[in-house]
């Protein structure tokens, strides 16, 4: 009984707000129906609880219905019950109390994926591929990843013991938690004795302090010339992508404007500061997992013709979102607005108030997409994320690559190696030898990565196909020769693609000794997106030519 009252008061209490049941009903029709349907799903939530044939946890039943109501708006705005605000909180400001490690499950087996350097985990000695056995007193072989993470979680200055296994040891490691900051700037660095390279992952609190100090100190090291990579990043504050932009351009310049149903969210958003370098020569990376607050900064720096953009076209998330609280510490992120950039086209590529006929978002047509201008003329168009102004192909990899880092097998052999080796040389010196590579197939000998090639997963569907429509009496001699001339040989194929096999044993040795900034300055020398972007920062005159007033993106 005590159950159906809390829910019957949660209801309301949302219903009710500041004024009477009936007042605020009789203010309009849509008033009228909100407080008519909130009634009876408190009453159907009240009939299940006393009559359902077995019993029911009501709040999990209306935290299911809850998410199933905003399924239907748009995948960015979602319910945050109590028991999620820390991790809600973690994800916008990058804070948290912990032991400063990222943990997983690899092949059924729950264990540390990358400790943070600086942090208790890696200070006491955690390793990646460490097996997680106990947190305090409990067995944790059995638990889920997010169970064990809020295990290890807690006030900073708290102390906890974690059991692990290492190869055939165990060991016990006593750690303090402290506040965890997240930098948004994982790795920042000289590409080459001109060119100084940012890479920004996100865009929590302090992101543009971040990227400002990377800025400085590059600038002290001799840079001329800057990249800055915005590839893979989801976005984040918005307030914090306005910074970063400003410094590039100068004070009192348009960033962003953001549009919705209520006047308390339209806004325009303008640089405040004096930049840092409004001059410098910029190429901005960029692709298809760069969205929100990346896509700001990205298509503001291409609007004013501030920089060239190099590598895919953008997520195209051109939404804004607030969160609201709600009654007992939950709330609800939902989207509010719609943002601009200075040219004035909104990049959102989804549209998901005009869905389909399965409930999905309809991609906006080519041929409603709308032309602006950037401030020097050069065409541009919205409806669909940013577009670059010198594209790159995304990277393909053999199937006997994927296979190998799927099967964990490449992450196996760099946990062998790391116990067997003290040190390596640096990120971008070190390199996986022939011998090594040798002794890597010989180590996959007794162990299981088969996959099937792109060309022979064809010829089954021919096969399949040709059955299905009566024609494999007639040409399944053909077939068979197919399937004898193209089956794949894995020892072969670990020689056809020993260069791309060995680049991400390099990158998965790398992370072993420095972390996940190591694994980027290695990718320094052999990213075909920088390489372009070199390229197109090395010949002022191309970098004039792409920026051209009237040239149409």
């Amino acid at each position: 009984m005590l159950k159906n009252r809390k829910i019957l008061v949660l209801f309301l209490v949302v219903l009710l707000g500041s004024g009477t049941l009936f007042s605020f009903v009789t203010k309009n029709d849509k008033l009228f129906a909100i407080a008519k349907n909130l009634d009876i799903f408190a009453s159907l939530v009240r009939e299940l609880d006393s009559y359902y044939v077995d019993d029911i946890d009501p709040e999990e039943l209306v935290t299911i219905g809850i998410n199933a109501m905003l399924e239907e708006l748009d995948p960015y705005t979602e319910y945050i019950p109590e028991e999620n605000s820390d991790d809600f909180r973690m994800m916008t400001t990058g804070e948290y109390g912990g032991v400063g490690a990222l943990i997983g499950n690899r092949t059924g087996t729950n264990m540390i994926l990358m400790p943070y350097k600086g942090f208790p985990a890696q200070e006491a000695g955690l390793r990646i591929g460490d097996e997680l056995l106990k947190v305090d007193s409990i067995d944790v072989r059995e638990y889920e990843t997010a169970e064990i993470s809020k295990l290890l979680k807690g006030p900073a200055n708290t102390n906890l013991k974690v059991k692990v296994k290492r190869g055939e040891d165990t060991l016990a490691v006593e750690l303090t938690r402290k506040k965890i900051v997240i930098s948004n700037v994982p790795y920042y660095g000289m590409i080459d004795e001109q060119t100084g390279y940012i890479k920004l992952t996100d865009f929590t609190t302090n992101a543009a302090a971040d990227v400002r100090k990377a800025l400085v100190d590059l600038k002290s090291q001799g840079a001329q010339k800057l990249v800055l990579d915005v590839r893979d990043n989801p976005g984040g504050i918005l307030k914090e992508a306005v910074e970063v932009v400003n410094l590039f351009i100068p004070k009192g310049r348009e960033v962003v404007s953001t549009k919705g149903k209520l006047q308390s969210v339209n806004a325009v958003y303008k640089t405040e500061k004096a930049p840092v370098d409004k001059d410098i020569p910029l190429v901005v990376l960029i692709n298809e997992r760069s969205a929100s607050a990346s896509e700001i900064v990205a298509g503001a720096l291409q609007d004013y013709d501030r920089a060239v953009l190099v590598g895919r076209k953008t997520f195209g998330k051109g939404l804004v979102q607030s969160t609201v609280p709600l009654s007992y510490n939950s709330q609800v992120k939902l989207t509010t607005a719609k943002y601009y950039i200075p040219s004035g086209r909104l990049i959102q590529a989804i549209d998901y108030s005009n869905k389909d006929e399965e409930g999905q978002g309809r991609s906006i047509p080519d041929s409603l997409r709308n032309e602006f201008k950037t401030k020097g003329g050069r065409i541009v168009l919205d409806g669909a994320g940013i577009e670059p102004d010198q594209s790159v192909d995304s990277r393909t990899y053999a199937p006997i690559t994927f296979s190998l880092v799927a099967r964990g097998l490449i992450f196996d052999f760099a946990n062998k190696f790391s116990r067997q080796n003290e040190e390596i040389p640096g990120p971008r010196k070190f390199k996986v030898s022939d011998e090594l590579y040798e002794e890597f197939v010989e180590w996959l000998q007794d162990k299981e990565y088969d996959y099937t090639t792109r060309v022979e997963k064809t010829i089954a569907d021919l096969e399949k196909y040709a059955e299905k429509e009566k024609y494999f009496e007639e040409i399944q001699d053909e077939i068979a020769q197919l399937k004898k001339s193209v089956g794949h040989n894995k020892e072969q194929d670990l020689i056809t693609f020993k260069d791309e096999i060995k680049d991400a044993l390099k990158d998965e040795i790398i992370t072993r000794y420095y972390y996940q900034e190591g694994v980027v300055e290695a990718s320094l020398d052999r990213d075909e997106e920088i390489k372009k972007s070199l390229t197109v920062l090395g010949d002022q005159n191309q970098f004039a030519m792409i920026l051209k007033p009237g040239k149409k993106k």
